[in-house]
């Protein structure tokens, strides 16, 4: 009996403050979306991609209403698990739109990995091997997943002394790069590769990555002070914070580079950007800025996506195995996310890895957004136009992509088609299996019936 107690996952209430909650959400943000996707959305849209930034952050406004009305209305640590759970009960859609949700966030933390390699590689010259940067990428993963081992007060201090920094360090670069740049006036009229609204679709969804972190603080719901008024002001603060940086260093990188330039340096554009303007040392402050994004960002996410997938095994939604581990079972949540985000960061690049994120959350995007319009509305008191328009933002920008990708790399799509066509069967078998051994699921007095 007691080993059974002893699996029980732990979470400490009022052991995250609103400035700690704000720092792992920019700390996802930040490390993804400005130092890794730049030159990735150049190469679909042009210099357009300083407006595709603020297009994203047009649309994961929206997107961001259902997440705060559901969070001021039951704060959770399973966050989104248990936002599905609301809306949809024990069922397929759950379980699927979750474990979505779930290798999202884990590819996040390999591009956030693999980022970090690139940018460190650029103090010793690039990495002409190839070898290094999924080397220094792994290595980070496990330094991540020993200071998750030590505990919230201990992430919450790391997380926010790296955020201080990085945030500080690039506002900087965003300063003093539009400050030295000969013209601040950028060529709208030259676009990427087929400068059709595909394109710019296309580029747009890529932006939501830089901003989908935001995620990441409901998960640490039921941990956060005073967490029906603080979730909802972390995610809002957040997203204002990063919708500031991002619009800086976007016109910072493209007065100061040309097209060609950027999407030949896309995995660490801003390092490229800082050389012609400042010089070397403006690079290797750059890179420093840039390992402390990536680290923090990593650190934050292994934080919350282990808790979701503790939170979703406790829930019986996933199938779970202790393989002799000892411990909870959010420590052994911690140790499956780090090992899978060990073997993307070893064997993916960051343009297929981002593009796997991308669709994985626009597709979970959307079922939050149907659950609380058609579920959920009347319980959190939300106003219907809000999620109506964000569903309809998020199809139009993955319709976007889908269409760039498959002109441009369609194993890519047809991987992220497979992968959730063998989730949905895996979890139906799972599901429907558990139900006729007598099992029944998350006894939350809250969720709604679907009969």
């Amino acid at each position: 009996m007691s080993t059974e107690q002893d699996r029980t996952t732990r979470y400490k209430e009022g052991s995250l403050t609103l400035t700690g909650t704000v720092m792992l959400g920019t700390g996802v943000m930040i490390g993804a979306g400005i130092f890794a996707l730049t030159g990735q959305m150049a190469q679909m849209t042009g210099v357009l991609f300083p407006l595709a930034f603020l297009a994203a952050a047009v649309i994961v406004s929206f997107s961001s209403y259902s997440y705060v009305k559901i969070s001021n209305a039951w704060p959770s640590a399973g966050g989104i698990g248990m936002y599905l759970y609301k809306a949809y009960g024990n069922r397929l859609p759950t379980a699927f739109n979750a474990l979505l949700m779930y290798f999202s966030m884990v590819i996040a933390q390999s591009f956030l990995a693999r980022t970090f390699g690139s940018y460190t590689m650029q103090l010793f010259g690039g990495d002409e091997s190839g070898r290094m940067v999924p080397i220094l990428g792994v290595s980070l993963i496990l330094a991540a997943f020993l200071i998750n081992l030590l505990g919230n007060r201990m992430i919450q201090g790391v997380a926010s002394f790296i955020g201080i920094l990085k945030i500080g360090g690039i506002l900087i670069f965003g300063v003093v790069g539009v400050w030295v740049a000969d013209s601040l006036l950028v060529d709208f009229s030259s676009t990427g590769e087929a400068g059709a609204t595909g394109n710019f679709l296309g580029a747009t969804a890529l932006g939501i990555l830089a901003f989908k972190g935001f995620t990441t603080i409901t998960n640490s719901g039921s941990e956060v002070i005073d967490p029906k008024r603080n979730v909802g002001r972390a995610i809002i603060i957040s997203i204002a914070a990063c919708v500031v940086i991002y619009t800086l260093v976007g016109f910072a990188v493209a007065s100061n580079l040309s097209l060609a330039e950027i999407i030949e340096t896309q995995d660490y554009s801003l390092a490229a950007a800082a050389r012609p303007a400042l010089g070397e040392y403006a690079v290797w402050f750059t890179v420093a800025i840039a390992m402390m994004a990536t680290a923090g960002g990593i650190l934050a996410s292994i934080f919350a996506v282990s808790r979701m997938l503790a939170m979703l095994t406790e829930m019986r939604l996933v199938p779970h195995r202790h393989f002799g581990m000892p411990g909870s079972i959010q420590k052994h949540t911690l140790v499956y996310t780090v090992v899978l985000g060990l073997v993307l960061t070893a064997f993916f690049d960051l343009s297929r890895i981002a593009a796997l994120g991308i669709v994985f959350y626009l597709v979970m995007d959307i079922a939050i957004h149907w659950g609380v319009l058609r579920y959920l509305r009347g319980d959190v008191k939300a106003k219907a136009w809000v999620p109506a328009v964000a569903i309809l933002l998020d199809l139009l920008v993955l319709g976007g992509f889908v269409w760039v990708k498959l002109n441009s790399d369609p194993f890519v799509i047809g991987v992220a088609v497979g992968t959730m066509v063998v989730i949905a069967a895996a979890e139906q078998f799972f599901l429907k299996r558990f139900q006729e051994t007598g099992h029944s699921g998350h006894d939350e007095s809250h969720a709604h019936d679907h009969h």
